[in-house]
């Protein structure tokens, strides 16, 4: 027998390679709709994450520390499988711009055939943050860039000391 899915328990999935202030926006534009809101950080060893998976997920915790119903856990099964762990009956995901939307688009259709008990909702983050993701910022960081106005600070620090190894 499998678990019912709450609509009240979201996951919002990703790799979050580094956690950056849309990912944050998101979260806090997503936490007043759900009773609990699960950052769920993939390990996704095949991307090939600057940081270790321990690390996102503590870079997360530190970000995200001042929103109370948002938990954040690592995951490494197959999204699905983790939804159902869970209880979550929404996947949250953030679409930036309309280069997103394919892709996220391919990702909703395979989840809804493989839990299709649970919903994809999509967010935006405010148009501050459209142009950010965490494949910029780690280029611009790696380059030697000012990043403090894309990334929480104790992001920027484990930027700045990943790049001066």
């Amino acid at each position: 027998m499998r678990k019912a899915l709450s609509p009240h328990v979201a996951v919002y999935p990703g790799t979050f390679d580094p956690m950056t202030n849309g990912h944050i926006d998101l979260v806090h534009r997503a936490s007043p709709i759900f009773e609990r809101l699960v950052v769920a950080v993939a390990e996704n060893p095949g991307k090939g994450p600057l940081f270790t998976l321990a690390e996102r997920i503590g870079l997360a915790h530190e970000a995200l520390a001042s929103v109370g119903n948002v938990e954040i856990v690592g995951f490494g099964s197959l999204l699905a499988e983790f939804v159902r762990e869970i209880g979550a009956g929404v996947i949250l995901r953030g679409l930036r711009a309309v280069s997103d939307f394919e892709y996220e688009f391919q990702l909703a259709s395979m989840n809804r055939h493989l839990i299709p008990e649970a919903e994809t909702l999509f967010l935006t983050p405010s148009e501050a943050h459209s142009f950010i993701s965490s494949t910029l910022v780690r280029e611009v960081a790696r380059l030697g860039g000012d990043v403090s106005g894309f990334v929480h600070p104790a992001v920027c620090r484990a930027l700045k000391q990943r790049w001066q190894r």
